[in-house]
């Protein structure tokens, strides 16, 4: 009986968990955006959205909260709301991470911290500007085939009160795929018990490259899912 309360309280927890996930991908002119998330257990700390700020203007944001299960879930919570919040604010991009992760110091322990990229995609002048807080670098994919490493932003969050953070714009040209991720895909553990790793993620992504963003996602999970 206390099992069962248990995985009922739980499934009550993903449910809601779930309601911070976006409904759908955004329907935005001259771009193709999509995104995936696949708990490992009932709920978790991986976490992504798109946030509408402005016309023109939409966030997007990728995190992973140290550990896994409930704790992670609520943690994973108050950065949402807190990173929600200062968006509402209309700050910088160094700004909002600042202040989120001053937010998740006052209540947090050290060994629960959050990575995650913040970005903002301005739809009219087709440019990135995006904010790495610890998390694993997102993936630039040019049209000509070559790769750049979106690394630039500064510790993870929760960590230290008094960290400080850069940004990066970076302007998209008609080819160029973005591809941001959390380590559920790069250290899935194979057979042979080695990780997936970023090389086989790359190897992915440019056999994908030419398909639509929806199409790249599965193929990503299909390799992770065949790998492991």
């Amino acid at each position: 009986l206390e099992q069962r309360r248990i995985k009922g309280e739980l499934e009550v927890a993903k449910n809601i968990q779930q309601t911070f996930l976006p409904d759908d991908n955004p329907r935005i002119p001259g771009f193709d955006i999509a995104g995936l998330n696949i708990p490992s257990a009932e709920v978790g700390g991986d976490y992504y959205d798109f946030i509408d700020i402005i016309e023109g203007q939409i966030g997007i944001a990728i995190a992973d909260v140290a550990g896994k299960g409930v704790p992670a879930a609520l943690i994973m919570a108050t950065f949402r709301a807190s990173l929600i919040a200062e968006i509402r604010n209309n700050y910088a991009l160094r700004s909002i991470m600042q202040k989120v992760n001053r937010l998740l110091c006052e209540r947090n322990e050290r060994s629960r911290f959050v990575t995650a990229i913040y970005g903002v995609l301005d739809v009219r002048n087709r440019i990135f500007t995006f904010s790495n807080a610890g998390h694993n670098p997102g993936i630039l994919r040019r049209a000509d085939g070559s790769i750049i490493m979106l690394k630039e932003g500064g510790t993870a969050l929760g960590i230290f009160e008094n960290s400080t953070f850069e940004e990066r714009a970076i302007g998209l040209l008609p080819g160029d795929l973005i591809v941001l991720y959390t380590d559920g895909v790069t250290d899935v553990i194979g057979y042979d018990e080695s990780m997936f790793e970023m090389n086989r993620l790359i190897d992915v992504v440019n056999a994908n490259a030419g398909r639509n963003a929806e199409a790249i996602v599965a193929a990503v999970r299909d390799a992770v899912d065949a790998y492991s």
